[in-house]
């Protein structure tokens, strides 16, 4: 295995037990899941780091961590929707090279936009497991969609800020973290 490989294999799973620890510390926890924390920060920062496939990969083994240790499963489909292929989704941000841009202000742009573009996948996940599995704890005469959206948007938008605000000041203070490490291993 070239060295290159071995380095990403060891970053993804590095940031997936980071991400493991930081989904356990809590901001707020959402009634019938989910909740507000920075599991999204190392996922970001390792698909930005590496691209998209590592991003993807990543996400994919912290959706299946959280759902071994205590996911709420009612379908198989609503399974793979809310714990793999959601936390996967955040893998989406590697759309995004920081190496790229060479000016600190289009780096910021460029890390939000890529963050918005995971969680949108992400929320796409939430939302249809949301309307299919979850609409029954709509309140009675709400629209299931709505319920659905405002749900999952309450979570998921607070998180994306504040991963974004940590994606800001690590690009700010540490932008090295940034871009993979060459040579620095004899």
């Amino acid at each position: 295995m070239d060295r290159n490989r071995l380095l990403t294999l060891l970053e993804m799973a590095m940031m997936a037990a980071l991400a493991l620890v930081f989904s356990e510390i809590k901001v707020f926890t959402m009634p019938q899941g989910g909740s507000v924390s920075l599991v999204m920060v190392p996922i970001a920062l390792l698909a930005v780091r590496r691209g998209i496939i590592p991003g993807i990969v990543t996400g994919l083994i912290v959706g299946l961590l959280q759902l071994f240790l205590g996911g709420y499963v009612v379908h198989p489909i609503q399974l793979l929707l809310d714990y793999p292929v959601a936390f996967a989704a955040l893998g989406f941000v590697g759309i995004v090279r920081i190496s790229h841009f060479t000016s600190k202000p289009k780096r910021n742009v460029a890390i939000w936009s890529a963050l918005l573009v995971g969680v949108l996948v992400r929320f796409a996940c939430h939302f249809t497991s949301g309307i299919v599995w979850f609409g029954e704890f709509a309140p009675e005469g709400m629209n299931v969609a709505w319920y659905s959206f405002v749900y999952n948007i309450t979570y998921l938008l607070p998180e994306m800020v504040i991963s974004g605000i940590v994606l800001s000041i690590v690009l700010g203070t540490a932008p090295q973290l940034l871009q993979p490490a060459r040579n620095r291993l004899a």
